[in-house]
């Protein structure tokens, strides 16, 4: 008599299945998520297109920017895909018709509150926030425009920070704190207020830690920071470069 025992019926997502992976649904096709990750994280190890501004690989997450806006089955709002950690059988929707206005409408916020001059700035062609507003399809803005009175900083002998053309994301506060960790910028003041601030308040040529190393610039998606001597449309970033050095020197802790 045979003494086998007959199988037990088990999910297929659960048989074999290691206890840190994920089965998650990315707009409708079932992908292997890792525990820990965000749905931006898992959706990019996929090879899945999720729009950003503020994010970048290497760098703390914030959520600035609400591009990265998704939708998922069961929560009546809108997630930031950057900072939303992933869940076991979480359905997920990166793009639709709803989430590409929502992204639209932050875009055109972003033009609207601060004075863009893409015609005459040293990024136009290399800017990320008027790439985005190509793929997004903003060719006017409905909402009226603020025309702030901001400064130019040039008071540092080698970089401009031009509170103009600055969207506050935040990329150069984290990586000066994160990776140079100087911690010279930070924002000051609240809502429409928030400007970014150097060492107190100072002008950044007096900024008592700045070290000069330029990481800040490389990583600003505008032409809010940029290096001097440029003309119109010749200044190039190598966010990338930040990105290597932020992960190798995170796999050395």
């Amino acid at each position: 008599m045979s003494t086998t025992q007959p199988l037990t019926h088990q999910p297929p997502s659960t048989i074999h299945q290691p206890p840190d992976k994920l089965a998650i649904k990315i707009d409708g096709e079932y992908i292997q998520a890792t525990a820990g990750q965000t749905i931006l994280e898992a959706a990019r190890a996929n090879g899945k297109y999720i729009p950003t501004l503020c994010y970048l690989e290497g760098l703390s997450a914030v959520g600035a920017c609400r591009l990265c806006i998704v939708e998922v089955s069961g929560v009546g709002r809108l997630l930031p895909a950057c900072t939303t950690p992933v869940q076991d059988g979480m359905s997920v929707t990166t793009n639709s018709e709803k989430l590409t206005r929502y992204r639209r409408m932050a875009v055109e916020f972003l033009f609207s509150e601060r004075n863009h001059y893409c015609a005459v700035c040293v990024s136009s062609g290399h800017c990320e926030l008027q790439s985005m507003a190509q793929k997004l399809g903003v060719t006017s803005v409905e909402y009226p425009y603020s025309y702030p009175l901001l400064k130019v900083d040039m008071s540092h002998e080698r970089f401009v920070l031009d509170h103009n053309r600055c969207i506050l994301c935040t990329r150069c506060v984290r990586v000066c704190d994160e990776v140079e960790g100087a911690h010279v910028l930070d924002v000051a003041s609240r809502g429409i207020r928030s400007m970014i601030s150097c060492d107190l308040n100072r002008p950044w040529g007096k900024a008592r830690n700045c070290t000069s190393c330029g990481k800040c610039v490389q990583v600003c998606p505008t032409g809010a920071l940029a290096e001097k001597g440029w003309a119109v449309e010749e200044m190039t970033k190598r966010a990338d470069n930040i990105t290597w050095l932020a992960l190798r020197r995170g796999d050395n802790q």
